[in-house]
């Protein structure tokens, strides 16, 4: 008899453990279904857009969510520069507003160094038309390099990134060259002659640099160069031999060969002796005016940041520092994010920002109304421009950003830029229509929002003025913050209890936007 039932209870343990398995295995096979359709959705949707909605997949089914996909296994097995190239064309091809490097074209290049210069903005998205007169470009010259003087149909403000330079502005009346130096800034006037040098004998010398033509074709500008020959073309030998005996009242034979020596491109080796001399002459002016305004380098570093804390610094001038920056009605701004900060999210109310990064990897998000999930570089069909008032949709934007990569945000766009985890990001930027413009933050302990009053905020949200104001007053830094990771980071060292962490993307989500 007790045989019979110790039997019948081995039977019936083995029947529940069969049991329970089989129900484990069916749940798991669900949640398992449930997470790949859900990953599968997520390959649908754009490049820029696939991060986020893997990552919800994963909070929803659990999982490894987009850490477990073949793009992530690529970059562990070694294949992280071909995943980058081809998430950086994804990009530009989604992205109206980013410009990775293969937007930048060589205007010259020489063993020397070189000058890229970004494409027509609306190539990249007519929804940049409107900054058509607008151009990127990064300069590099090799310790000890010359470049050929030259004038350029546009007005241009430079940058110095890195480096020791000597520049010369010459024109009819005068002779302007000033030692340049890291965080100098300089405006080269439409027409000037430009010479620059790199004197240093070990380090590059790189600028970033921001053109605004005033050609007769919208979005063009070209370089004149009168010092040249073969290679670079001098613009003298396209005028006629008997103008040029004429004009130079000299033989034809000399002209020639005066014209034709030159072979060795924009950007030469000089000796240091030639650096030496050329160098001496700096900040002596010769002019023939009693006065004048300083055409000479401001340095921007020296100033006093606007913004400063742990997780970044934000240095700024406009025409009320710099008077060469009035006419423009120009800023320029180098700004500096700590590895693993980002600075708030904000938006400008009439400015539009143009940002080179020079140093560093990271990232950025934008709210934009002007694309759609569907829509590809921005561009619009007549029925979303019959229907754009019948309400807004916000569509997120983002990018990989690395040194030699731009992007352009307009006005009135909500955006925050992020600095990878284990290097700091550092870039210039460039703003236009400064004046009267006010810097709006979102986030942070001092953001706008602080300024809208408590019945507006409940009528807003449709929540409690207490509960807005708990989320928009629970983060202590301004301006720049711990980004996402560091926020990961400090709620594990401080544990869960009394946090109320609110990560970014929620941000994005409030019906405000």
């Amino acid at each position: 008899m007790m045989k019979t039932k110790s039997f019948l209870f081995t039977l019936f343990l083995l029947l529940s453990i069969f049991l329970l398995s089989a129900t484990l295995s069916l749940c798991y096979h669900d949640h398992d279904h449930n997470l790949r359709q859900c990953r599968e959705r997520c390959e649908e949707k754009q490049k820029y857009q696939q991060r986020r909605c893997l990552k919800d997949c994963q909070e929803k089914y659990g999982g490894t969510g987009w850490e477990s996909t073949k793009e992530e296994e690529r970059e562990r097995s070694g294949e992280h520069n071909s995943r980058w190239e081809e998430e950086q064309q994804q990009q530009q091809q989604n992205n109206p507003y980013f410009f990775g490097e293969e937007s930048f074209n060589d205007r010259f290049r020489t063993q020397e160094g070189y000058i890229r210069v970004s494409e027509r903005f609306s190539k990249n998205s007519k929804l940049l038309q409107g900054f058509d007169n607008y151009r990127f470009s990064f300069f590099e010259a090799n310790p000890h390099t010359f470049v050929v003087p030259s004038h350029i149909d546009a007005e241009y403000i430079l940058f110095v990134v890195k480096g020791k330079g000597t520049i010369s502005l010459v024109n009819q009346e005068s002779r302007e060259t000033y030692n340049l130096e890291r965080g100098d800034v300089i405006r080269v006037p439409a027409g000037t002659m430009l010479n620059v040098i790199n004197r240093d004998s070990k380090q590059k010398l790189q600028f970033a640099e921001f053109f605004q033509s005033i050609s007769s074709i919208p979005g063009k500008f070209r370089d004149y160069i009168a010092m040249g020959g073969q290679n670079p073309e001098s613009f003298f030998n396209s005028f006629s031999g008997e103008v040029l005996e004429a004009a130079f009242n000299t033989p034809r034979d000399q002209i020639k060969r005066l014209f034709g020596q030159q072979n060795k491109g924009m950007m030469i080796k000089a000796s240091e002796e030639q650096i030496k001399a050329i160098s001496k002459h700096a900040s002596e002016t010769h002019q023939k005016r009693e006065e004048k305004l300083s055409s000479g380098p401001f340095n921007l570093l020296q100033k006093s940041p606007v913004h400063s804390n742990r997780y970044g610094k934000l240095f700024q001038i406009d025409g009320n520092d710099y008077k060469q920056l009035q006419d423009l009605d120009m800023s320029v701004t180098f700004t500096n994010i700590t590895k693993g900060g980002m600075m708030a999210p904000f938006y400008n109310s009439k400015s539009s920002r143009f940002v080179m990064v020079v140093k560093g990897q990271g990232y950025f998000e934008m709210a934009c109304p002007h694309i759609s999930k569907t829509q590809q570089r921005g561009e619009r069909t007549e029925e979303q421009e019959e229907t754009e008032q019948q309400g807004v949709h916000y569509e997120r934007i983002s990018a990989q950003l690395r040194s030699g990569t731009a992007f352009v945000i307009p006005a009135s766009h909500p955006t925050t830029i992020v600095a990878s985890k284990n290097q700091n990001l550092q870039m210039v930027v460039f703003g236009i229509n400064v004046r009267d413009n006010h810097k709006n933050f979102l986030a942070g302990r001092e953001n706008v929002m602080n300024q809208i009053s408590r019945e507006a905020k409940e009528l807003g949200f449709n929540v409690q003025a207490r509960e807005v104001e708990e989320i928009f007053n629970n983060q202590k830094e301004s301006f720049f913050l711990p980004g996402p990771q560091q926020q990961q980071q400090q709620k594990q060292q401080k544990g869960e209890e009394g946090m109320h962490h609110v990560p970014l993307s929620s941000i994005y989500d409030f019906g405000a936007f």
